[in-house]
């Protein structure tokens, strides 16, 4: 039995350093961005042909679910939503890893799911075998999932951070930056987010 070829989508799904311009998946980017123009042009009361759209450009997305436009991501096929979750305006999931929300959770507008990252040495962002004017830079990247449980809150603005978990029933302050995991039941805030209290 032989392995399939490595590629860059198998090199970003396995949280290795992959290029983002690679033309698999800038496809997979042209892709997400025809669904999310048209999710952008269909009217907020056109219920059903919203989530349609929504299905297509998702990976998994649960019953009573609502999202507000706008809405940004980078391939979608790598999120997931539970039922009955609300998510607002303008909010931000760069799913080069899996991003799964659980049910019944509250996303406020202008939260960020970030789940990729870059080397923080100038050096290391640039492959060393890439050649000046030969098409979009491939800065190295790489990428590690998000996990929202059930019942969740994530307050406006707050900026959740590549591996992070937040567990079931959390609420996060708004513009918080959230660094590090977030136990179930907890209010946490702040820049960078810690945890205050039980809810």
């Amino acid at each position: 039995m032989t392995n399939a070829p490595e590629t860059e989508r198998t090199r970003m799904r396995a949280g290795l350093p992959y290029n983002s311009r690679d033309p698999e998946l800038l496809a997979l980017t042209h892709r997400a961005r025809a669904r999310l123009q048209q999710f952008e042009q269909t009217p907020s009361n056109a219920t059903v042909p919203r989530l349609q759209v929504l299905r297509d450009l998702l990976g998994h997305i649960g019953d009573g679910v609502w999202i507000e436009a706008p809405f940004f991501c980078d391939y979608g096929a790598h999120i997931s939503i539970g039922a009955h979750t609300f998510i607002n305006m303008n909010v931000v999931m760069l799913d080069s890893a899996n991003i799964t929300i659980g049910e019944k959770v509250l996303i406020g507008p202008g939260v960020q799911l970030l789940t990729a990252s870059h080397p923080v040495a100038t050096a290391e962002r640039l492959p060393a075998e890439w050649t000046p004017g030969s098409g979009q830079s491939p800065y190295v990247t790489t990428a590690s999932p998000i996990v929202i449980g059930d019942g969740a809150w994530i307050g406006a603005g707050s900026l959740i951070m590549p591996g992070v978990t937040i567990g079931a029933g959390a609420v996060i302050g708004a513009g918080s930056v959230v660094t590090s995991d977030v136990p179930a039941g907890m209010l946490a805030f702040g820049n960078p987010c810690t945890v205050q209290r039980a809810v």
